[in-house]
């Protein structure tokens, strides 16, 4: 599966990556080599990112999972106990 941004969020990325070279590299980067750094980033480095994240999603979906069974768990048989020693005949 290949990773895919948006148009609008390629976009802003190129802007980001040449905001960054303005501000932090010697020399500036134009919008079509901030563009093939960001395809190499999404390429080379985005699965890592990817499967980071799934990972951390289904983390946290087992704890939920797990704690599903205290959060909804109704105690059985208990009709007798509420009621106390029940009807005298």
């Amino acid at each position: 599966m290949s990773i895919e941004l948006s148009k609008e969020a390629a976009a802003t990325a190129i802007a980001s990556i040449q905001r960054y070279f303005d501000e932090n590299m010697d020399e500036p980067i134009g919008s079509l080599q901030a563009g093939a750094l960001l395809g190499f980033f999404l390429k080379e480095i985005g699965p890592a990112v990817y499967n980071q994240a799934i990972a951390d999603a289904q983390s946290r979906l087992q704890a939920r999972v797990m704690d599903l069974d205290i959060e909804v768990h109704e105690e059985e048989f208990t009709y007798w106990t509420k009621q106390g020693t029940g009807r005298k005949r």
